[in-house]
């Protein structure tokens, strides 16, 4: 058996433990990390994870919004929000179609739902009205 010099094996277990992905949300207990109110709407939370593995979890999309504003968004690797028709089921916000409507409340009160199927989105506005958006124009409308 080989020996490895420490500081390599230490640079081995840091570079494995960095892993870009989502991590699940606890609803529940996890706190938003923009507002700090507890994560509960399995239909509105979202969540940006960093080039380097930090995941920043989010009680509604707006809060994650409103925290890019105040974040370098170049070292963010995924932007994921969950899927108001599949809720607790994360997608990419990026290509998701989002509805801002007065019919569907939002944790942080701005009407705001993504959804990772554009039919769906569409289907759901004929049912309770409201403006479709792609993630372009949410970011727009956010200062972003």
């Amino acid at each position: 058996m080989k020996n490895y010099h420490p500081i390599f094996l230490i640079l081995l277990l840091f570079l494995g433990s960095c892993s870009i992905e989502p991590q699940p949300i606890n609803y529940g207990k996890d706190a938003c990390h923009f507002c700090k109110m507890n994560i509960v709407d399995s239909q509105h939370a979202a969540q940006f994870v960093t080039e380097k593995g930090k995941c920043y979890k989010f009680d509604a999309i707006e809060c994650m919004l409103n925290q890019m504003k105040d974040f370098d968004e170049a070292p963010i690797a995924l932007h994921l929000i969950t899927d108001y028709s599949n809720p607790g089921e994360l997608t990419d916000a990026t290509s998701a179609t989002y509805l801002i409507s007065n019919a569907i409340p939002s944790p942080m009160g701005a009407f705001l739902s993504g959804f990772s199927n554009q039919e769906k989105a569409s289907s759901t506005q004929k049912q309770v009205g409201g403006k479709l958006l792609n993630w372009e124009e949410v970011k727009q409308k956010y200062g972003l």
